[in-house]
């Protein structure tokens, strides 16, 4: 049986280009296949770029109330804290020693903010030695990627082969991307990809009236009401589309081509669309979030499990290093 692993950052809550993106479709996934699921919050990466420790938890526990709102199952999934298994800071010790200096100079994570290095801490530029020892701690076969990712994977194969080689055994398993062709970039409320970043993203578990002011935030052109607009070239119709069924975007779509239809209009029908079509998930995420220790005992349980997989990985390692 193939064992898939998929590591969602502690970042903050979920938005809806999280979900639609991430969280739905891998829930999805587990639904139908028989492989066996790892997921994981990876709350050791958010410390490269926030020390901030109540806000550290608070967002562990929402991203882990999104998923479990969702309806990720956990008993056919390991979900659990990247955190709470150490035995993963070890092994990105053991692969970091494996890992030419040259590799990690390349990588997109470190590039990309290499022009300030004043602001390059340790834990950045390792990042992909940490995220490997994420999967091959688990003995992962597959990780869904998304095509940005690529790249981190291809150096966790490279440092994993090279370890293996060595060494002189195949101890840690080579794992293979899972891209999905069909994952949509989800635009944000500017039309630029939906990001915590770009600070353009709809956050679906605000309380109804903050929502309201979220939708409405939602950048637009200044057509009048009374005359057609272009549904193809509006970031409302754009992400209403993503959520509605074919009908309701065919009757959106004619509102917009016959005129006197103003996007405040399609502001609010986005907004009743995302309170009816998430009215289930947004009263669950509000449970959860309420009693942390639900979720507290869900992600221990995961933990437990983890940690059979993990240590078993772990005195492998150790004994071919000579630590044993």
């Amino acid at each position: 049986m193939a064992r898939v692993l998929t590591g969602i950052q502690s970042s903050g809550r979920p938005h809806l280009g999280n979900i639609l993106g991430a969280i739905v479709p891998a829930i999805e996934l587990i639904k139908k296949n028989e492989e066996e699921s790892f997921i994981f919050i990876a709350d050791m990466h958010s410390l490269t770029s926030s020390k901030n420790a109540e806000l550290r938890r608070e967002n562990t526990l929402s991203v882990a109330a999104a998923w479990l709102a969702f309806g990720l199952d956990i008993e056919k999934t390991v979900f659990y804290r990247q955190s709470r298994r150490p035995e993963v800071a070890e092994l990105t010790w053991y692969l970091s020693c494996f890992t030419p200096f040259p590799m990690l100079a390349n990588a997109h994570s470190f590039k990309d903010k290499s022009e300030k290095l004043s602001d390059v801490n340790a834990g950045l530029f390792t990042y992909p030695v940490l995220m490997s020892a994420d999967i091959l701690l688990y003995s992962a076969d597959l990780v869904p990627v998304g095509k940005d990712q690529m790249q981190h994977l291809e150096m966790c194969r490279d440092i994993a082969s090279s370890f293996n080689h060595q060494l002189g055994e195949e101890i840690l398993t080579l794992p293979e991307a899972r891209i999905s062709e069909e994952v949509k970039v989800i635009p944000g409320t500017d039309g630029q990809k939906m990001s915590k970043s770009y600070n353009n993203f709809i956050d679906i578990f605000l309380p109804e009236k903050k929502l309201k002011k979220n939708v409405n935030a939602i950048i637009t052109d200044s057509t009048p009401l009374e005359e057609p607009k272009n549904p193809d070239t509006c970031n409302v119709f754009k992400l209403y589309s993503l959520l509605a069924d074919e009908d309701q975007i065919q009757e959106m779509r004619s509102k917009y081509q016959g005129g006197n239809y103003g996007y405040g209009h399609a502001k609010k029908e986005f907004l009743e669309l995302i309170l009816d079509k998430y009215a289930e998930e947004r009263k669950a995420f509000d449970l959860y979030m309420s009693n942390p220790q639900e979720v507290e005992a869900k992600l221990a349980a995961g933990e437990e499990q983890a940690k059979a997989v993990s240590m078993e990985l772990l005195h492998k390692v150790r004994e071919k290093l000579g630590f044993n």
